[in-house]
């Protein structure tokens, strides 16, 4: 097999993050869940939260932090925007295990929760209110061949 073709027989598909892109991804993860913690947390204007599921394939616990928007009826929205190009590993992982799934915000610990993948009618309804709070995440789904996935995330028992 000649060098290019070989190279291109390794390559992985497009989209796809490397093992340096996920190291760095969980470090990231990692320092940005630590700032919560400690005094709250915001990003380009956005509320951050911690999301908290297990992974689909080795169920191990993970930490994802995310932007969240208010719903109005108690619960937090979520954008699975995944950098655009797929949905990201934390939405695979709730899809895949609704029913362990919490949230953590500065100052109230983890509660679990009930999380809810909206429909594309409750999508259409919340989507406004999400692009006003966040234009960068509706400019990007403006750009994106799928559609972003919206999570709504309730207490659980409330």
């Amino acid at each position: 097999m000649s060098a290019v073709t070989q190279q291109q027989a390794t390559r992985r598909p497009k989209g796809t993050p490397g093992p340096l892109s996920l190291w760095f991804q969980r470090q990231a993860n990692a320092s940005t869940a630590k700032k919560i913690r400690r005094k709250g947390g915001q990003m380009m204007g956005m509320d951050l939260l911690v999301l908290h599921t297990v992974g689909r394939r080795t169920g191990e616990a993970r930490e994802n932090p995310l932007a969240w928007f208010d719903d109005g009826a108690g619960g937090r929205l979520v954008v699975a925007s995944g950098g655009g190009t797929r949905h990201p590993g934390w939405f695979a992982n709730l899809v895949a295990h609704p029913d362990r799934v919490a949230v953590e915000l500065h100052g109230t610990g983890t509660v679990p929760a009930t999380a809810h993948v909206l429909d594309d009618a409750e999508r259409a309804r919340v989507w406004p209110a999400i692009a006003a709070a966040a234009p960068t995440i509706d400019k990007h789904q403006r750009k994106s061949d799928r559609q972003y996935p919206v999570v709504r995330l309730v207490p659980a028992g409330a």
